[in-house]
């Protein structure tokens, strides 16, 4: 009998003593299920930050900061202006830069899903905004008017702690405001923002600096042009980033953090589940002793015996993985969640998505882990002695 045939006997005999080993056989299954399933939850997680990180932003537009974030910002109204007169801005089509000179405050807000309190920061912007960002789209009610004590909120943030559509009212610094619209940016950084007028919110904060300014870019070459003349301006000690790299950059630590601790915790539970695995395995091998003694007794190699136990754990933990796979994809795909951004002190709402990359990852690091404890229960199982095994049996 060719080596094929029998790696296809042996298997299929231990296959078929799986009904009577169930109990043992679950212990796999389960495992595998429940490491993939919080291996591709965790995973999501980081996805869905970086993604919502990596679409805050546009190479067409730059930044710029006098800190390391807009958080520690304080640029001056003769800094802005400055910065303004600079070349590689574009202009809009009354002459006037394409520019918003940002304020940025942070206040609670009661979370009306969870009754707990919640940090949210309120981007103050200038009158050009609408055109600087054309990615944000007014989905609920009218823009907020200058001079006004009104605020936009973004979607993100409206899922979030629900309760704040237009009419609403939001607490800040000096009474409440009302709430005129709700918008949506694209699931970026932005929409998990308050958004209101710049001069508005720095009288509300008593505060009479910018966390930044934003500039759209003119065209090729105009990044640096702008930077070249900001940077060496003596009256200006600023930095100059391109938009999108500034907060893919700003959201790094946080984005390596939960990829980090993703792998972690799916590094210990695999760890386990090896072990469980082995012990799962040299269970099937002590049960199955008169089998294996038979077979071996009838001429069958060695090698078809490892090989028919390696897979049938692997065929138990894909049964896992699977289930585990489609536990991760039903309870987060397409689900909302927040985190620190890193970008700034308040929370970033992003969006979860369970794609094919991911379950196979997940899927593929549970056959890993049934390869492992698969094989090293197989060499037990094919070095023993055929006397030996009658005597198991």
């Amino acid at each position: 009998m060719s080596w094929l045939n029998q790696i296809r006997s042996v298997t299929a005999v231990g296959l078929s003593s799986v009904p009577a080993r169930l109990g043992t056989s679950m212990v796999i299954v389960v495992g595998l299920a429940a490491v993939v399933a919080v291996l591709v939850s965790a995973l999501a997680l980081a996805q869905g930050f970086r993604d919502a990180a990596r679409k805050t932003g546009s190479a067409s537009r730059a930044i710029v900061l006098n800190g390391d974030t807009e958080g520690a910002g304080a640029l001056t109204r003769e800094n802005v202006l400055t910065l303004l007169n600079a070349p590689g801005i574009r202009k809009a089509a009354g002459g006037e830069p394409v520019a918003s000179a940002d304020a940025l405050t942070f206040i609670g807000l009661r979370n009306s899903i969870t009754g707990l309190n919640a940090y949210v920061a309120v981007r103050g912007v200038g009158p050009q905004a609408p055109a600087l960002r054309p990615e944000m789209k007014l989905v609920e009610g009218r823009m907020f008017a200058p001079g006004a004590r009104e605020v936009v909120v973004g979607r993100a943030v409206q899922h979030r702690l629900g309760g704040l559509a237009p009419g609403a009212t939001v607490p800040m610094q000096n009474g409440d405001w009302t709430v005129t619209g709700v918008f949506e940016s694209g699931g970026d950084a932005h929409e998990s923002e308050l958004m209101t007028d710049a001069a508005m919110l720095l009288d509300a904060t008593r505060r009479n600096v910018f966390a930044s300014l934003t500039v759209a870019l003119e065209g090729e070459g105009a990044l640096e042009r702008f930077r070249s003349a900001a940077q060496s301006d003596p009256t200006l000690t600023v930095k100059v980033w391109r938009e999108d790299e500034y907060f893919e950059l700003a959201s790094r630590n946080v984005s390596s953090l939960l990829t980090a601790v993703a792998w972690g915790i799916g590094g210990l539970m695999a760890f386990g589940a090896v072990f469980a695995a082995l012990n799962t395995m040299y269970t099937a091998v002590g049960v199955r002793a008169g089998e294996i003694a038979t077979l071996r007794a009838m001429g069958f190699g060695a090698g078809p015996v490892v090989a028919s136990v390696i897979i049938e754990a692997v065929l138990l933990a894909l049964t896992g993985a699977l289930i585990g796979a489609l536990i991760a994809w039903a309870l987060l795909d397409g689900s909302r969640v927040s985190a620190m951004s890193g970008i700034s002190s308040s929370q970033l709402t992003f969006g979860l998505h369970v794609g094919p990359a991911l379950l196979a990852t997940g899927i593929a690091c549970g056959i890993g882990i049934a390869v492992v404890g698969g094989a090293l229960a197989a060499v037990k199982a094919a070095r023993i002695p055929v006397a030996e095994a009658f005597r198991m049996a």
